[in-house]
């Protein structure tokens, strides 16, 4: 036994009959591979599977930072019945946009480390996902003289990189909505 929750023998051919109904419905020319991953960056995940896809419509579903492969992995997992705590178990790829991304988010973490220990001032990324968020958390793990936090809540939380002596005050979350600032009269 391989340790693993989710296998391709296990969940393989669910996923892609699942992912085949949906794509065939959108009439994305795209077409779906379950598989094992391949041992890269397992610093910064280690999932059981990746649904890798592959056609000619792939740039579509990588549009506007992946949101639609973002969805299909999303509703795949609720087709799944997975808790949130195994969404990191199986994972959705196209044109190693995961691996990209990962070496983004790592090179982003390092340079604004070296930004926060040059101005001793922190640093506040955009908001972003769990997942992302604990890439860069991990990205900054052995860098010396910073230290990094979850700040904000909900749809608005994102990583702050400190100076390590410098105590935690994250600036606050940017006003929402669009009377947000104004005064009434």
């Amino acid at each position: 036994m391989s340790g693993k929750k989710y296998t391709v023998s296990h969940v393989g051919a669910q996923i892609t009959h699942f992912l085949t109904r949906i794509l065939k419905r959108a009439r994305l020319r795209v077409t779906p591979e379950v598989r094992e991953p391949e041992p890269r960056y397992t610093d910064f995940e280690n999932p059981d599977l990746v649904v890798n896809f592959t056609g000619p419509d792939v740039g579509l579903l990588l549009e506007n930072k992946a949101e639609l492969l973002l969805a299909l992995e999303h509703l795949t997992h609720e087709m799944l019945r997975m808790p949130p705590q195994d969404h990191a178990l199986v994972v959705f790829d196209a044109n190693d946009y995961r691996m990209l991304r990962i070496e983004e988010l790592r090179l982003s973490a390092l340079a604004a480390a070296e930004k926060v220990k040059a101005t001793h001032q922190p640093f506040r990324f955009n908001p972003m996902s769990s997942r992302e968020r604990r890439i860069l958390h991990l990205a900054l793990r052995n860098e010396p003289g910073v230290r990094s936090e979850s700040a904000g809540e909900g749809p608005n939380r994102g990583v702050v990189i400190y100076p390590a002596e410098m105590p935690s005050n994250a600036p606050p979350a940017p006003p929402r909505g669009p009377s947000a600032g104004r005064r009434r009269r």
